[in-house]
């Protein structure tokens, strides 16, 4: 289509004049004539006024005639033609609208892009888009300037310029131009210019790139030292044929080495275009990458040229192979083999063999059509029969002159970022639902707090032979089997309350043998071995000893046959973790304890999920599935690691690894406990008991009282603060961590302002730790949830005891 101009100088250079200019000027003369006798009241001045008027019209008649040029200039419009041209010269779809909206001028570009010259904004069947253009137009109307980006047009994405323009910026300048996106000339180019290419000359392969006019664009050092003389020689932009010959047998050469030059083998890869979709023609006339390579001596067909090419694609990083016409795999290097998950000296029969079923046919589809026919190259996205949840891409490019080679496929590694991938999204995942699991154990302790109280309560009315009494006792049984369900839950989402110690992890070892030959059984062989000189840990050791029951009683239960448990302590140093190259474990030295059985093994797909809480494997009633989610949540706030490692038919094993405790007093042996002595519960003085949840309020009320103490209540922290500020004097503060309004660490902050020596005893669902590091107060006791009135009553009688002796 040629270039539209849809107003020109020439229409409005059309002739002015018109049949009713004679009677107009007559008219106008005779108006000057009656005008001037009136006023002056004198004929003769008046006929020789209109005479006057008369032949100055005629005058500029005769000019108009004498000097059209100077006329037409001095009433021409711009002159659009000047501008259609500049737009032709440019990369740009422009156009020009007045302010009436209509278009006056657009290039052939416009045209191509926007076909049937539609008037900006409505370029687009798209209403929004329509919409935001024409928004851009007012605000160019209005500030001069005005930009929108991504605008789709088939294959395009433009960027829209809209600015005032002419003399007096009466009309809109569209401008239209491509977004440059990174397409695989760019990676070329690096790989040519980069070490890449370097590493490809040292191969004696000489590479270059160049575009589909002919002009070189990039090329290695092998190329420039060869075909310019020097490695740093700037020959692009330069024809490459211009650096080579062809002799009469048709042999390629360098056309530097006039003389005794070696023939060259010459590999074309075509370059797909960023706008070019995967199996479009005309690859030929695109830009394309060379690979030139010497030609042996006395070698007249293809299989030693072959046989260089499969020498350059094992050296590169690449995952590369090559198929026939026929589509049978003949060549496929390291990084192929790793990224199709292939073990190590296995080689597919066909590319097909590599993916899913469902992706079979595509792939031998594309491979017969990348065959034959013109040189092209693209992209499939296929399902490895390895991965089957992660699609990937398959590249494939048709090549010629190898021989029995026709395909190049390209398959990228991507199972270290996959792996990766995995490893974020579980420990994601793990996080929420500790944080659901969390909440849930906290609000059932609470419950859980209730019953107990009133159980306690109930107990001290009655004596062992009441009728009700074994009843009651029953109800506080299953009650405390729930609280240690709380407690799992806690501990898998590490908000449990630890005790933690320095200890050596041989000791717990052998502290919780004697427990585990009881419940391995008779058919399970129990074997234990310690490394020397390990460092102390600093974790709670009755924690850990139920993270190895736990580990040992899954062992047994994949061992229904009967088998070995091995227990093993050994010291990992930092350099041995670097040398790892775990990504979630950090360089650092650990005391490590393996647990492996001689079992089933646990499935690929099942090895994912087995820290998930309530998950399990085993008949219904025979597990709750927190048990290795316990496990999980302990060594976690212990500041540790747990890796599962399992193979089908060969057992499993869990590695901990807890860091070796650095301070000053690492060699002290824990102390320890001395005999608690049962001092009386009895108490006297004022308490104010802060809880927002009514049944435990009550239940903490009546049991306080019963102890001797006077209560005071509040619902949450402002009514607290009212009671503490009244006429009472309080004794000691027992408040609840989380509650709505003024939660109890704020309340206590400002109550202490004004009774800098209360006692405070909190009471939570929560870790101890964790509330030590967000609650930051000094001097506050802890009572975790749930709690019996006896255990209630002596952290009230211990919390009293720390405040300060008056006088």
């Amino acid at each position: 289509m040629s270039a539209r101009v849809i107003r020109d100088g020439d229409a409005w250079a059309a002739d002015r004049s018109s049949p009713l200019a004679l009677p107009l000027l007559l008219l106008l003369a005779l108006m000057s004539t009656g005008l001037v006798v009136y006023a002056a009241g004198n004929w003769a001045l008046g006929a020789g006024f209109g005479a006057a008027v008369l032949a100055g019209a005629a005058l500029l008649g005769w000019y108009r005639t004498l000097y059209p040029e100077q006329v037409a200039a001095g009433e021409a419009v711009p002159d659009w033609t000047v501008a259609r041209a500049a737009a032709d010269a440019s990369n740009m779809a422009i156009a020009v609208t007045d302010r009436g909206g209509r278009l006056v001028c657009a290039s052939d570009l416009f045209g191509e892009w926007f076909p049937g010259f539609p008037t900006p904004p409505h370029i687009t069947s798209d209403a929004a888009l329509a919409d935001t253009l024409a928004n851009a137009a007012r605000a160019a109307w209005r500030d001069g300037e005005a930009r929108v980006e991504g605008i789709v047009q088939g294959a395009l994405r433009l960027d829209a310029f809209i600015g005032r323009t002419g003399r007096s910026e009466d009309y809109l300048l569209w401008r239209f131009s491509p977004v440059r996106q990174p397409s695989a000339l760019d990676d070329v180019h690096r790989l040519l210019t980069g070490e890449a290419g370097r590493q490809l000359g040292e191969a004696g392969i000489m590479a270059v790139m160049i575009g589909g006019e002919g002009r070189i664009r990039a090329a290695n050092g092998a190329f420039l030292l060869r075909a310019a003389g020097r490695i740093d020689a700037n020959i692009t932009g330069r024809d490459f044929a211009a650096h080579m010959r062809v002799d009469d047998k048709a042999r390629l050469f360098l056309a530097r080495e006039e003389s005794g030059g070696i023939p060259l083998r010459l590999l074309q890869v075509p370059l797909k275009r960023a706008t070019q979709s995967v199996g479009q023609s005309g690859a030929q006339d695109g830009p394309m990458l060379l690979l030139l390579i010497d030609e042996p001596a006395g070698n007249a067909g293809g299989t030693s040229a072959l046989s260089y090419i499969e020498t350059l694609l094992s050296l590169l990083p690449f995952g590369l192979a090559m198929a026939d016409r026929d589509g049978r795999v003949l060549f496929l290097n390291k990084a192929f083999s790793r990224a199709a998950g292939l073990k190590e000296a296995e080689k597919p029969s066909y590319p097909g063999d590599l993916v899913v079923r469902e992706d079979q046919a595509a792939v031998a589809d594309a491979v017969r059509r990348f065959a034959v026919g013109p040189q092209m190259s693209g992209d499939v996205a296929v399902r490895m029969r390895e991965q089957p949840d992660e699609p990937i891409a398959l590249s494939l490019a048709g090549v010629r002159g190898l021989g029995e080679a026709a395909v190049l496929l390209s398959l990228k590694d991507n199972s270290e970022e996959s792996k990766l991938k995995r490893q974020v999204a579980q420990a994601t995942k793990m996080q929420a639902i500790g944080q659901l699991a969390g909440g849930v154990a906290h609000d059932f302790n609470n419950i859980l707090t209730a019953i107990i109280g009133h159980c306690d309560l109930m107990l001290m009315r009655h004596t062992p032979g009441d009728s009700d009494y074994d009843d009651i006792q029953q109800i506080k049984s299953n009650s405390n089997r729930a609280a240690g369900l709380t407690r799992q839950l806690l501990a898998f989402s590490r908000q449990q309350t630890l005790r933690p110690q320095i200890l050596q992890l041989p000791d717990i070892v052998a502290d919780v043998s004697n427990l585990l030959k009881r419940l391995l059984g008779e058919s399970v062989k129990l074997e234990v071995s310690h490394g020397r000189n390990l460092g102390a840990v600093r974790a709670d050791p009755g924690q850990l000893e139920q993270v190895i029951v736990n580990l040992a009683v899954n062992a047994r239960d994949a061992m229904p046959e009967g088998g070995t448990l091995n227990i093993q302590t050994y010291g990992v140093p930092a350099a041995k973790v670097r040398e790892m190259r775990q990504d979630i474990l950090p360089p650092a030295d650990y005391t490590a304890v393996r647990v492996s059985d001689t079992g089933l093994g646990i499935p690929p797909d099942i090895l994912s999920k087995i820290f998930e809480p309530f998950f399990t494997t085993k008949e219904l009633g025979k597990g709750t599935g927190l048990g290795l989610s316990t496990v999980y949540g302990i060594v976690k706030q212990s500041g540790g690691f747990i890796f599962a490692e399992s193979e089908l038919g060969r057992g499993a094993s869990f590695v901990i690894y807890l860091p070796v405790y650095q301070g000053a007093d690492a060699e002290q042996a824990a102390q320890p406990k001395a005999p608690v002595r049962r001092a009386e519960i009895w108490g006297t003085g004022t308490v104010l008991l802060v809880e927002d949840e009514d049944m435990v309020r009550a239940v903490a009320e009546r049991a306080l009282t019963r102890q001797g103490y006077k209560v005071l209540t509040a619902n949450d922290g402002e009514q607290g603060l009212e009671v503490l500020n009244g006429d009472e004097k309080i004794d000691l503060l027992i408040s609840d961590v989380v509650m709505p309004n003024m939660d109890g660490p704020a309340m206590v902050a400002r109550a202490r302002a004004s009774h800098p020596d209360l006692p405070v005893l909190f009471m939570s669902g929560y870790a101890e730790e964790q509330l030590r590091k967000s609650i930051d107060i000094a001097n506050v006791a802890f009572l975790p949830k749930p709690f019996s009135v006896s255990q209630l009553a002596e952290a009230a009688r211990d919390a009293l005891a720390m405040r300060p002796a008056s006088g």
